[in-house]
């Protein structure tokens, strides 16, 4: 019996080592194709967001704290709220090692989007207006910030979508470039205070769903 079992065990690992042996390396026409999806989902994320700014259940609610009007506004954070965020999510692409490694990641990102699209219309949350107009428009920075804040309504505030999915490809990116990775919601998540875009309680929730995403994806990945 128990030569039985070594053997079946020692063909199953044959088996598996053929497999692996079989798998085709990533190529540069791999990662070009999955950069143009992942292009396409992001721009297809915004329209579902943008629709829940516009399908709130109920008035939206404000969470402010005295905390919150101690945070001073500083308009470049901005850079770091748009020109880092973007980057760091296609960056992964470099880092997927499969066309099912990126598939399963891609269902990770579209299933935190879900559970966002819940908050946002069942729980909608809105930052209050005067974060909005102590923004004069002067300089780059401030007139880029106002240009965000063309498209990106009040609403739409916890919790932070910025933080969670920033939360979310750090942790699908460290085991490639390791805690270092951290660093890339802990920026956006001070971009999002500075710009006012966020109250400080959106931050941790969005972190803690961004983590909780990354566990339902390692379950099945």
């Amino acid at each position: 019996m128990l030569a039985a079992v070594l053997t079946i065990n020692a063909q199953a690992a044959s088996c598996v080592i053929s497999l692996a042996t079989h798998i085709k390396p990533m190529t540069t026409t791999d990662r070009l194709a999955q950069l143009v999806i992942s292009v396409f989902l992001i721009v297809g994320v915004y329209q579902f967001y943008f629709w829940c700014q516009r399908n709130h259940v109920c008035p939206p609610r404000q969470l402010r704290s005295p905390l919150d009007d101690r945070i001073p506004f500083q308009p470049r954070w901005v850079w770091i709220y748009s020109f880092l965020y973007y980057p760091v999510i296609v960056y992964i692409n470099l880092v997927v090692d499969s066309p099912r490694h990126f598939l399963y990641v891609a269902i990770s990102f579209m299933l935190l989007l879900g559970f966002q699209m819940l908050f946002f219309t069942l729980f909608p949350v809105a930052t209050p207006l005067e974060w909005r107009t102590c923004n004069a428009g002067r300089g780059r920075s401030e007139r880029f910030l106002a240009f965000v804040q063309r498209f990106d309504a009040p609403s739409n505030s916890f919790p932070s979508m910025h933080t969670s999915v920033a939360t979310l490809t750090a942790l699908h990116l460290m085991p490639h470039v390791g805690a270092w990775a951290l660093l890339f919601p802990v920026l956006i998540a001070l971009s999002c205070l500075f710009t006012k875009q966020h109250y400080i309680v959106d931050l941790p929730a969005g972190a803690l769903l961004g983590w909780f995403t990354f566990g339902l994806f390692k379950l099945v990945y």
